[in-house]
Parts: C-alpha cells; structure tokens; sequence
C-alpha cells in the first residue's frame, strides 16, 4: 500500500486528488495539508511514502517544505503546480523533490507518476525535460565533482552519466551490454556512494559536478 499526503492551500484541489488516488487499489490518502508548515509537521507525524506538494502556499511555501521532508523523512515528494517554470523545477529538484508534475495532467499520469516515485525512481514531465537539463548546466558554471563522486568506479560513472541522460535501468544495459540486474545493482550502489536519495539526485550531481554536459549521448 502506496501511503499519500497531499498538501495544497485548495481545499477542491486536494478533494480532486483525493477522489483520483482513492479509486486506485494499493493507494492510500493518509492526509491532508493547507501549507507547507503543516505538510512537514504531518509528514513526520503520518510517515507517507509520497507526499503531492504544491509551490505556491501560503506562509511556508512548497519549496522549502520539500527540503525539509528531504531532510528529516523518508518520504518522496512529487511537486504539482500549475506552473512549468525552469525555475520552480530547478528549485524543486534541489530542495529534494524526486518529481515534478504539472496539475493539468491526466489522472493516469499521476498515478504513474506516483508509483514511479514510490519505487525509488525519478519523475520529470517529459515536456520540460530538456530545459530542465539546460538549465543544470547555465547554472554549473564551476563544476566541481567534489568527495561523493571520487569513491566511483570508471563503470559506476559511465552508468551514472547514463542515468543523467535520462536513460531507465533496460537502457543503459542495453547500451552497455549488461544484465538488468547488473544495471540495477550498479544504479543503487552509486546512489549509496553519492549519498542520493534517488535517480533526480544523480542528476543534478552529475551536471553539477561537470561529470556530464547536455547533447553528449548520440545515437539511439
């Protein structure tokens, strides 16, 4: 059972959510939140595994929320909001989130999207993938691959520049001529040594640490 908060300052957005998620099997709504203050303190109390936070709220916003349910829970925060800006999905990624949605997506895509984040794995709209990556590299002027990246492997950072462009686990072993099972081992043995909480924060390490640059992977 997927256990969820939702934290929206609309109280018929959160119903719209609730009555998605709850038609669902293996989905459970174990909370409601009105700001980001009260999404972190139920965050903590309730121990969801997916929390649906909005940006805008009032007071503590949904931002900086994230960063502190990154910090103190386990659980994984999937941002809907009404706006696509590279700003918002920047700031998101880096408070900790591992998705980013925006609300006017189909309700199919938001259980995907919500089971894909409860599993571990990354969740980006496909519509702002590329500006997203281009905007990890304006921003990584300096790279620095600092001390988590020095513990790889040459493997583990050929897989971890894979995972950067995007690429599932089936991919990059096809690509590298390896098991699922060996690409799934390599992906969560990097994320123990980066000390990542999941795939989004690869990437941003990867860009930000100059391990990889947008438009380096050819071919299919």
């Amino acid at each position: 059972m997927i256990r969820v908060l939702l934290a929206d300052d609309q109280a018929l957005v959160r119903a719209g959510f609730r009555s998605i998620l709850e038609g669902e099997g293996g989905i459970e709504v174990v909370g409601e939140a009105a700001d980001g203050g009260e999404a972190t303190r139920l965050a903590r109390q309730l121990r969801p595994d997916v929390v649906l936070m909005d940006i805008r709220m009032p007071g503590v916003d949904g931002l900086a929320a994230t960063r502190e349910i990154a910090a103190s829970t386990e659980a994984r925060v999937i941002i809907l909001t009404t706006f696509d800006l590279d700003e918002y999905v920047y700031g998101a990624l880096r408070a900790g989130a591992s998705g980013f949605l925006v609300k006017d997506s189909e309700p199919a895509e938001l259980i995907h999207g919500l089971r894909v984040v409860a599993r571990g794995d990354a969740l980006i709209a496909p519509a702002i993938t590329r500006r997203l990556i281009a905007e990890f590299a304006a921003r990584a002027t300096h790279p620095d691959p600092g001390p988590r990246l020095s513990a790889l492997t040459e493997r583990e950072r050929e897989v971890m520049a894979l995972v950067a462009a995007g690429l599932s686990n089936d991919e990059i072993a096809a690509r590298l001529v390896l098991s699922p099972a060996t690409a799934k081992t390599h992906v969560s043995r990097i994320m123990t040594k980066a000390q990542a909480r999941d795939r989004s924060q690869l990437v941003i390490l990867a860009y930000e640490s100059g391990l990889t640059v947008p438009g380096w992977l050819a071919g299919p």
